[in-house]
């Protein structure tokens, strides 16, 4: 089991549970639609850090948005393993040709 393997369970987990026990569950009970807008938020930051360059904190805000794109896939009940079989299916495909071959 990989590690984002690992923390989308620990993620799913937390669907159900009391917020105020848990952050994960604090976002899960503001709905999908909040859980959206924070990947938002932290891919902006992410986008910030590394025009600025600095690797530590791109590192620190990478992680988060990894984070809250998993919080975001589970809020709308899309399977971890559904995106990566669709990774799989688009490796060794050019992106030119992948792009061109979509509906």
């Amino acid at each position: 089991m990989t590690t984002l393997d690992t923390l989308y369970a620990t993620i799913t987990s937390r669907k159900g549970a009391d917020p105020d026990s848990s952050w994960t569950a604090k976002l899960f009970a503001k709905g999908p639609e909040k859980c959206a807008e924070k990947f938002g938020e932290e891919a902006v930051e992410a986008i910030i850090e590394a025009v600025k360059g600095d690797r530590g904190k791109l590192t620190t805000e990478a992680a988060d948005v990894l984070y809250h794109l998993l919080v975001m896939l589970a809020a709308r009940d899309v399977p971890l393993s559904d995106v990566l079989a669709e990774l799989d299916r688009r490796a060794g495909t050019s992106g030119i040709a992948e792009k061109a071959a979509r509906p």
